[in-house]
C-alpha cells in the first residue's frame, strides 16, 4: 500500500521541484515548520522526484522508480526516523535490532495511513542508526545515480541523556557527503539541532496546511467523505496529522489529544493542587514525547477558543459544543484576557521542553501551576488570587 499522497506547501513544492531539474538543488536540507503539516511526508515527495525516471519538476507516479518511492520501497530511498533504544549486548546487536524495528514501523505506516507510533521509551536518533546511514550512504546506488535520506525530527539526534554522539556522527557525514547521496532532515524545533549542523544544511520553512487541501486529502484517499472531511478539516488547525487523529476518533466528538486538553484547562481552572498533580501523576515519565506535544497542542487551542469567548467573539472558537465550558469557566473564574495570554505563551515554552524529551510529569505540574495563577482573577491588591 502507498502512503497518502502529500497536500500543500505547493510554493514549496515548485521551487524544489525547479532546483532539482535547474541541478542546483542543494546537497543537504533541512525542512523545518510546524508539527504535523507533513514535513517528512515532503521529504519523500523530494525524494521520490530526484529518483522519478521522467526528469520533471513533479512525480510522474508513473514510472517504476515512483511507485516503488510511493510505498516507500525504492532501494535508493532510506527514511529514518526516532525509535527507542532496544536492549542489546553489542553495539552490533544493536545496530540489527533497530533496523528490525525500523523495518517493522516502516510497514506499519505503509499498511495504515492512521497508524500512531507508540513507544514505552524516548525515541531517539542513535548512533548505531546513523552508523547505518552512514553506511548506506557510502555505497553505489542500487538503481540509478543517486540516494536520498529522509531523517525525520533530526532534532532528535541527541538522545536523552544528552549524548552528543549521534548528532556529531551526522556531522560529518554532512561535511563530507557522498556525491550520490540527498540528505534531508526535518524537524519541528530546529533550534535544537547542533549549531554545526545548521550551519551545513539549507534551511526550508513549511506553513500550514490549508483546509481545502485536508479536506481534499481525506475525500480523495476514501478516509471521510464530503461532509465529515469539511469537519474534520475546519478542526484540524492545518495540521494533516489532526485531521488524521480525528478521523482515528470517528471525525466527530474529541479526538484523544482534544480530550486531554480539556481535562488539562480544567485541572488548571480547579482550586487546590489536588487536580493538578493528578493530571501530571497521569502522565508516563518517558517516552511519551509525541502524545504530549499533541496534547499541549489541543491545550493551546482550548485556550484560544477560552480567549475568544473571553474577548466576546465566541463564533471563534474551534468547537461550538465547547461553549458552555469555556463560559462556565469564565463566570466562576472571572478569567481575563489578559491571563489567557500568558497562559497561551506559557504552554508554547512547555511544548519546547517537550519536544527536547524533559520528563512530561514535571512539564505538566509546573505549567498548569503557573496557568492557575494566569487564569485567576485580580486580587484586591492588584496581584493573582
Amino acid at each position: 500500500m502507498s502512503l497518502l499522497p502529500l497536500r500543500g506547501h505547493h510554493e514549496v513544492r515548485t521551487l524544489l521541484g525547479r532546483a532539482v531539474r535547474g541541478g542546483t538543488l542543494p546537497q543537504s536540507i533541512l525542512v523545518h515548520g510546524p508539527a504535523g503539516v507533513g514535513k517528512e511526508r515532503l521529504g519523500l515527495w523530494l525524494g521520490q522526484l530526484l529518483l522519478c525516471e521522467e526528469q520533471a519538476e513533479e512525480p510522474c507516479g508513473r514510472c517504476r522508480s515512483c511507485r516503488q518511492a510511493a510505498r516507500v520501497e525504492h532501494p535508493d530511498l532510506h527514511w529514518f526516523f526516532p525509535l527507542p533504544r532496544p536492549d542489546a549486548s553489542s553495539p552490533e546487536k544493536l545496530r540489527e535490532k533497530l533496523e528490525d524495528a525500523r523495518a517493522a514501523e516502516l510497514q506499519l505506516r505503509r499498511s495504515n495511513p492512521l497508524h500512531e507510533p507508540e513507544f514505552d521509551r524516548a525515541p531517539a536518533h542513535f548512533l548505531a542508526s546513523v552508523r547505518t546511514l552512514q553506511r548506506l550512504a557510502a555505497a553505489r546506488p542500487n538503481v540509478g545515480e543517486r540516494k536520498v535520506f529522509v531523517v525525520g525530527e533530526a532534532e532528535l539526534m541527541v538522545p536523552q541523556e544528552s549524548s552528543p554522539e549521534a548528532a556529531n556522527a551526522f556531522l560529518k557525514l554532512l561535511e563530507e557527503p557522498p556525491a550520490s547521496a540527498t540528505l534531508i532532515l526535518t524537524s519541528a524545533q530546529p533550534g535544537a539541532l547542533l549549531p554545526t549542523i545548521l550551519s551545513r544544511v539549507t534551511a526550508v520553512r513549511v506553513g500550514l496546511v490549508p483546509e481545502g487541501e485536508i479536506r481534499l486529502l481525506l475525500e480523495e484517499s476514501g478516509l471521510a467523505n464530503a461532509e465529515d472531511a469539511a469537519r474534520i478539516a475546519k478542526r484540524s488547525g492545518g495540521s494533516s496529522r489532526r485531521a488524521l487523529r480525528l478521523v482515528a476518533a470517528g471525525g466527530k466528538g474529541e479526538d484523544a489529544d482534544r480530550k486531554a486538553g480539556r481535562e488539562l484547562l480544567l485541572a488548571a481552572l480547579a482550586s487546590g493542587s489536588t487536580a493538578r498533580l493528578g493530571a501530571a501523576h497521569e502522565r508516563r515519565p518517558a517516552g511519551a514525547r509525541n502524545d504530549l506535544v499533541g496534547q499541549l497542542d489541543a491545550l493551546s487551542e482550548w485556550l484560544r477558543d477560552l480567549l475568544a469567548v473571553a474577548a466576546d467573539a465566541p463564533g471563534q472558537v474551534t468547537d461550538p459544543a465547547s461553549l458552555p465550558i469555556l463560559r462556565r469557566a469564565i463566570e466562576q473564574r472571572g478569567v481575563r484576557p489578559e491571563g489567557v495570554m500568558d497562559g497561551i505563551q506559557r504552554v508554547e515554552a512547555a511544548r519546547d521542553l517537550a519536544a527536547g524529551n524533559v520528563n512530561p510529569q514535571l512539564i505538566i505540574a509546573d505549567l498548569l501551576r503557573n496557568l492557575q495563577r494566569d487564569l485567576a482573577p485580580p486580587s484586591a491588591d492588584g496581584g493573582r488570587q
